[in-house]
């Protein structure tokens, strides 16, 4: 199936920003939501340069009604094959931090783990209703195996995943297929506040690359780097102690979120 009406979150920086230039061309309709309408403008400045049809919307995904009125209005305007639940932000500690801030964590789980189930349920309805459709949500490798450094990310990471991996069995006998996305670190916004070794960085460009032809196939999970993926499942088989020992090696600095629970 060739995509034609895509709606992808959090499309004005990053890995969304990314995908959204990825797949412009002429012939495809793009519905591009984000918070921030000066970026959201010039993402989709560059997206209509490259002949793609685009529409906007400025929408929070912590606003569960609003993202329902707002998808179900993007639908309407053309059937959307293909939604890439990507909106998502980091915390975690400083080096020498005991505890994350709990108002951050929730702040981070409203975004992470709400804004996708908030993106992904209007979805589920309108395809599943016309039984054809995609839908993609973007993961980490974190959501692999904890890190000690951003507890409440991998747990929100390790919750989409799970999300995803459900999703996928539930939708299948419905004609609408689930894609989980599993990045290691990608050259954005978000991981040059990151203060850490990051093995096997890939551009935003080059992640878009590879997701877009994970998209194309249907993969049940697009994961990159490899190497990376395949180490993070084999430290979640080994010892717990021994890992943990391993990884409190790295001196690691993720900063705190300023985002909150409530839009």
């Amino acid at each position: 199936m060739k995509t034609r009406r895509i709606l992808i979150t959090g499309a004005s920086s990053g890995i969304g920003r990314a995908l959204a230039l990825g797949y412009a061309r002429e012939g495809r309709s793009l519905a591009l939501y984000g918070r921030d309408a000066g970026r959201l403008e010039e993402t989709a400045a560059a997206c209509r340069a490259a002949g793609a049809e685009i529409d906007t919307t400025i929408a929070d995904v912590r606003d569960r009604h609003g993202m329902a009125a707002r998808i179900a209005e993007s639908d309407a305007r053309a059937p959307l094959d293909l939604v890439i639940a990507n909106a998502g932000v980091a915390t975690g500690l400083a080096s020498g931090q005991i505890a994350e801030d709990p108002d951050a964590v929730r702040g981070l789980l409203a975004i992470n783990v709400h804004g996708v189930f908030n993106t992904v349920e209007p979805a589920v309805a309108a395809m599943t209703a016309r039984r054809k459709g995609q839908i993609a949500v973007v993961g980490s490798m974190a959501g692999l195996r904890g890190l000690p450094y951003s507890p409440a990310y991998c747990a929100s990471k390790a919750a989409v995943h799970l999300y995803a991996d459900s999703l996928r069995g539930a939708l299948a006998p419905h004609g609408v297929g689930v894609s989980l996305i599993v990045p290691g670190f990608v050259t954005t916004p978000m991981t040059a506040r990151l203060d850490a070794w990051q093995p096997g960085r890939v551009s935003d460009a080059k992640a878009a690359e590879i997701i877009i032809r994970g998209l194309e196939r249907r993969a049940a999970v697009i994961a990159f780097p490899l190497f990376v993926y395949y180490a993070m499942k084999l430290f979640a088989w080994l010892p717990p102690g021994v890992i943990d020992s391993a990884m409190r090696r790295f001196d690691v600095t993720v900063p705190q979120t300023l985002e909150r629970e409530e839009p």
